[in-house]
């Protein structure tokens, strides 16, 4: 044939390739302008701090029907919260960590709690389908929760999987225990399954996963990651969710034990929020005497909603719309943390510093005698910075000006640099970093900044009575935590700069992620 007779008959057989590509395209742009068109800028959270119905001490494992008859008792008070939040708008609501069966067990005593949660790639709706993988009646129960309310539901339970004598991780009793986050979304699906990595030296009847997961999942009001309370101290999975995978939102179900001056609940995890620029659905559970409360829902900002009570017994449900997608903020995750305090401010030093235990670590302290200055204290190679003044200098009350630059060792390793503007107890310097819940003293200014070595920094500001202080201080781009006029207003606590140096960190074996996303 002629060259211009066989152009055509190629052009002849390849048209209707041509619209059959082009119609995928075209139904493709569909799929995504529509999912575009539903994807939504903000949402309502909620989340739950719960007084959890503890089981009865025993040594003798209870049998199944009594393990949920107590889990039931606790699902009910749940299933009250979750109604209301859906009534109240909410998208999704997060539970506390044990907030179904409570703590103390041993392995064995623990076992009849728990279920055997599959992997969300078997697509599987617990309400529509129970019987698919043995009897799950809690999985169940919370799927129908979350179906029958047409909100997303994240809840901790525990998990058992069978193991091989031939594993030589297996435990003598033949099953991985796990503590475990699940997530259903409206319609009831199980979407998200995430075990805990970094166990509490009290969680015995837990074993560790052999590797970190980093669990995602995607909803049309952003893309979230979780993880479990002690997980927060941590870069795995907890920063690794932020920086490699970037959610928007974590979620944070948590059984966190109170230690101030530091690292009380509503303190800690809104600073976490605002250092890593992302949003915090922390649900705490609620039990005085193991000094556990503080929830919150913490935006990058300030929090939009948190609850610390001491007092009762009472849960309570918050519930506050956010940003889908809270964007670029100042979380200095660039390095940017040192850059004033790293041009020598010239502040002038003193010879009167003394050295303090702060929740087992060993502080080198300055006390702020006059009712405004500048001060400086350093410890290794961290330098901390304030610039101060007082409404009014209390005789009955001392603050002092403290840095640490070094391992903490007790209930976890993990490396600090932290400076701090803190309350002592008393007028007694051998008080500072004791726990201090009441302050008279306010501030018309203050400015704390120190040469870190790390760009993981989180601001904390605690109010008296333990209050946070939202609005009434930022972070500028040079790394100072400054007050704004407003907070004059309140007595201070603490201002706190709490530096995670993480590179620093003791290696943990097997410590390279799986990644998991829905």
């Amino acid at each position: 044939r002629r060259s211009s007779d066989l152009a055509f008959e190629c052009e002849r057989q390849a048209l209707p390739a041509m619209a059959a590509f082009q119609s995928q395209i075209c139904t493709l742009l569909c799929i995504l302008s529509v999912y575009n068109a539903c994807a939504m800028d903000r949402y309502v959270a909620a989340v739950y701090e719960h007084a959890v119905i503890l089981p009865d001490a025993t040594e003798k494992p209870v049998t199944g029907e009594e393990a949920l008859k107590l889990m039931n008792k606790n699902m009910d008070i749940l299933e009250t919260a979750i109604k209301t939040a859906a009534e109240k708008g909410a998208h999704i609501i997060v539970t506390p960590e044990d907030g179904i069966y409570g703590w103390n067990f041993t392995r064995a005593t623990l076992y009849p709690y728990l279920e055997d949660i599959p992997d969300t790639e078997v697509n599987w709706n617990p309400c529509t389908d129970p019987q698919r993988y043995g009897p799950a009646p809690v999985q169940e129960r919370l799927s129908c929760m979350a179906k029958n309310n047409s909100i997303y539901v994240v809840a901790n339970i525990g998990d058992k999987k069978p193991c091989k004598s031939s594993d030589a991780t297996c435990p003598e009793d033949g099953h991985y225990h796990y503590n475990t986050n699940i997530v259903f979304d409206a319609e009831g699906k199980l979407i998200a399954r995430y075990h805990k990595y970094n166990l509490f030296q009290g969680e015995i009847q837990f074993d560790k996963p052999k590797k970190p997961e980093l669990v995602t999942f995607s909803t049309p009001f952003g893309k979230f990651g979780l993880f479990t309370c002690f997980d927060i101290l941590f870069h795995d999975p907890a920063v690794a969710l932020v920086v490699t995978l970037n959610v928007d939102t974590v979620i944070f179900p948590t059984a966190w034990m109170n230690v101030l001056p530091h690292l009380s609940a509503i303190e800690f995890h809104s600073a976490w929020a605002m250092g890593m620029g992302v949003n915090l659905l922390a649900a705490n559970t609620h039990n005085t005497q193991m000094r556990m409360t503080g929830s919150g829902i913490y935006a990058p900002n300030k929090p939009k909603a948190y609850y610390y009570n001491k007092e009762t017994e009472d849960g309570r449900l918050l519930v506050s719309e956010v940003l889908s997608n809270p964007g670029p903020f100042h979380s200095n995750l660039n390095g940017s943390w040192s850059d004033y305090a790293s041009g020598s401010p010239g502040f002038s030093t003193n010879n009167n510093f003394f050295v303090r235990s702060i929740f087992f670590d060993n502080f080198t302290l300055t006390k702020l005698e006059n009712a405004e200055g500048n001060q400086t204290v350093c410890q290794k190679d961290l330098c901390c910075y304030l610039s101060y003044k007082m409404l009014e200098k209390r005789e009955d009350e001392l603050y002092a000006l403290g840095a640490f630059d070094g391992m903490h060792e007790v209930e976890g390793e993990y490396y600090l640099q932290i400076c701090t503007l803190l309350k002592c107890r008393s007028t007694d310097p051998d008080t500072c970093g004791e726990p201090v819940e009441i302050s008279i003293t306010k501030f018309e200014y203050f400015s704390l900044s120190g040469t870190f070595g790390t760009p993981f920094v989180f601001p904390e500001v605690l109010l008296s009575g333990i209050k946070l202080a939202p609005g009434d201080f930022q972070i500028l781009p040079d790394g100072r935590l400054v007050s704004h006029s407003n907070l004059s207003s309140s007595s201070l606590l603490t201002a706190t700069l709490f530096g995670r140096w993480y590179e620093r960190d003791p290696p943990q074996r097997n410590s390279t992620p799986a990644k998991k996303s829905l």
